[in-house]
């Protein structure tokens, strides 16, 4: 009797210990302290495109210095690679690009950002193989006409893509 006593304790146990462990793997992702986007718009030509990623807060740190350090390579986002989905051939400011889905990666400067869409998108934003750019496009990027804390992306109709994030505003067209 006591045996099974403990057997039905420890398989209850067991239970709830492995429901609160799975519940951790996956989580809500929406909980996270860079919560989970999608922006997603059809153009005009037909193409649908789709921009899956998280919403990175500034807190403080300066674009450039603290956070997407001029002259070096970063994820766009943050947890898992921004995607960069598009259903159709397109150009990216004239040049041409496959349709797919790409990870999303820049590189800032002062005057220009390098936007890099990179072939393997099932990676976490801190990964990156120059190896596997699909394109780089560079952009110059614009002042923001309001403050953005928190990373936003919007697509709209005639295929411009924007980027706000703090004082910035990056944007490129899809043809």
């Amino acid at each position: 009797m006591l045996n099974r006593r403990r057997l039905s304790i420890v398989l209850v146990a067991a239970t709830i210990l492995t429901g609160a462990f799975t519940g951790c793997g996956e989580g809500d992702k929406s909980k996270r302290l860079s919560p989970p986007e999608t922006a997603t718009e059809t153009t005009s030509s037909g193409n649908t495109i789709t921009i899956n990623y998280s919403k990175p807060s500034l807190k403080g740190r300066r674009i450039g210095k603290d956070v997407a350090p001029f002259g070096k390579v970063w994820g766009i986002g943050d947890n898992e690679a921004t995607t960069f989905e598009i259903t159709k051939d397109a150009k990216i400011e004239g040049k041409a690009l496959p349709k797919g889905k790409y990870s999303l990666y820049a590189m800032a400067g002062e005057k220009t950002w390098t936007i890099i869409f990179n072939k393997n998108w099932n990676q976490w934003a801190v990964e990156y193989n120059q190896a596997d750019d699909a394109l780089r496009v560079p952009i110059a990027p614009a002042t923001a006409f309001d403050y953005r804390e928190m990373m936003n992306f919007i697509i709209e109709r005639d295929g411009r893509v924007l980027l706000f994030w703090g004082d910035y505003m990056v944007g490129f067209r899809v043809q």
